[in-house]
């Protein structure tokens, strides 16, 4: 039951608007060692819109472009929530930091928004406790359409009477309604998908069950733009006949990816509009390819190749784009992005001072997990080993020039290397240029003599391909690492990764 709880109770959604939106708030007890993101779900990419930091009072301002005006998570000392945000609006937000984003309140223009929004969530986790949706999946089709039309209609009676209340944006009122239309066509699949692996492969639904899921498709071309619920929908429904299909073709290869064969299995729905296809594949192609690690760069050239010719979204592609640049870094061979970098003294620096010799460059924060003790041991005997035959760049990622010299003071204090700042940290333009998120710090980026990327980014220094990389152009060979080290430095990244908490800065 709580598979389908789960999408009564959590919600993602956006507009079709790109103005920028003005943050500032304070959260009482909060942590400058503790960052906001904004990430919009239905975003392909869902790579953070904005990432801001609090200062020692627990203040925070700024801004960004909302590619959309809509639902946005909002995260926080490892806690996340869903608000509102339009664009072209101030959202005035505060809260408590034992409990925020859990409890936040919202003034000033973004209110009655997010006040209806918060009332329909509060109702929807109150119903949904009413609900025994495994009971229902296992009634016949008829009393099943019956309860989910009745689920439907509360829900429905619900947002108008909140609507009354509060008067929100005509927006958000579509969007809850199309969320919930996505939420019970994904009841409505896993209904029929288990009633065919209960025993009867055979089974189908009748005319009345498919006409009450096109009613609630009747906004699909929003719903395919908002809903990564819908997406998901269509992808089920889709799932025998890809299945059928993905097997006959990739029968016999090994280098075959999932992008790949998805992209030709569309080509053949003619009576599918071009939007949805883009949607599908942008969909299929994060889910898979594009997070895999273990992707091969000849399998990487095939991604970026259907990126670059079947997605014909100006937009979806730009997404894509930076998504494949976030996990993947700067194509291997290409000349490494110059940009705007100062150092301690108000120097400028660019990388391209380095011409002539390969250098290894080190993106980092004050703000990062397991930097102090993880990172700066091994970075020290890497430097020492290697300083004789390369450089070592490491950008500070930090919010302000003079968070970034106590941090380098303190932090790399007697490395070998130049020290740089990159102004704005993570909205800097080298953080764009190389795909620089929070959550892919540190990160670590090999640049060959001729000012050619040579390496992925690696958020461990102890990876033996990184060293392997290193020997090549320095022609050294450096003593090969203890695997348990290696695993301890990894498993250090994945963490962080996977749930960043900030470590104190000494």
């Amino acid at each position: 039951m709580k598979k389908y709880l789960l999408l009564f109770i959590i919600a993602v959604f956006a507009m079709s608007c790109s103005k920028k939106v003005e943050v500032k708030g304070k959260i009482t007890g909060g942590s400058p060692l503790e960052r906001i993101e904004f990430i919009d779900p239905t975003n392909i990419s869902m790579l953070p819109a904005v990432n801001l930091g609090v200062d020692k009072n627990g203040n925070f301002s700024g801004s960004f472009e909302a590619p959309k005006s809509g639902m946005y998570v909002i995260s926080y000392g490892g806690k996340q929530n869903v608000i509102y945000l339009k664009g072209g609006e101030t959202l005035d937000i505060s809260g408590n930091g034992m409990t925020f984003p859990t409890e936040y309140v919202v003034t000033g223009d973004a209110k009655k928004n997010n006040d209806f929004f918060t009332a329909t969530q509060k109702y929807l986790g109150t119903y949904a406790q009413t609900i025994n949706i495994n009971d229902l999946m296992m009634k016949d089709e008829k009393t099943f359409l019956k309860g989910i039309q009745k689920i439907e209609s509360d829900i429905n009676k619900n947002i108008d009477e909140n609507v009354k209340k509060f008067n929100p944006d005509n927006g958000v009122v579509e969007w809850k309604k199309n969320d919930i239309a996505s939420t019970l066509l994904t009841i409505m699949t896993q209904y029929e998908m288990s009633h065919k692996q209960m025993g009867n492969p055979s089974f189908k639904v009748t005319k009345a069950f498919t006409d009450y899921e096109d009613k609630l498709q009747a906004n699909k071309d929003d719903m395919i733009k908002e809903s990564p619920a819908y997406r998901s929908y269509l992808l089920t429904k889709m799932s025998p006949d890809f299945q059928k299909y993905a097997e006959a073709k990739a029968k016999g290869k090994t280098d075959v990816t999932t992008s790949e064969l998805f992209s030709q299995f569309l080509k053949d729905k003619k009576d599918m509009p071009q939007s949805t296809k883009d949607y599908l594949l942008a969909f299929v192609m994060t889910q898979s390819d594009l997070q895999n690690q273990m992707l091969t760069d000849k399998s990487l050239a095939k991604v970026r190749k259907i990126i670059d010719e079947d997605i014909k979204d100006s937009g979806l592609k730009q997404d894509l784009n930076r998504l494949q640049l976030a996990m993947k870094g700067v194509k291997v061979g290409d000349a490494a992005p110059d940009a705007s970098l100062v150092k301690q003294d108000g120097k400028k620096y660019s990388l391209s001072e380095n011409k002539g010799k390969p250098y290894l460059m080190m993106f980092y924060a004050s703000w990062n997990p397991y930097i102090a003790e993880g990172t700066v041991p091994v970075l020290k005997e890497v430097v020492n080993f290697y300083k004789s035959k390369m450089n070592f760049v490491f950008v500070n990622m930090d919010d302000t020039k003079d968070q970034f010299v106590k941090t380098s003071n303190a932090l790399l204090k007697g490395i070998n290397g130049i020290n740089v700042y990159a102004e704005g940290g993570l909205n800097s333009d080298i953080a764009k240029k190389y795909g620089i998120y929070g959550f892919r710090l540190p990160s670590f980026v090999i640049v060959d003599k001729d000012g050619k990327i040579a390496s992925k980014p690696y958020v461990n220094l102890g990876e033996q391909e990184l060293v392997t990389i290193l020997d090549k152009l320095t022609g050294l060979s450096a003593p090969r690492v203890d695997p348990r080290v290696q695993l301890q430095v990894g498993n250090n990244a994945a963490a962080q990764q996977a749930n960043p908490q900030p470590a104190q800065t000494k």
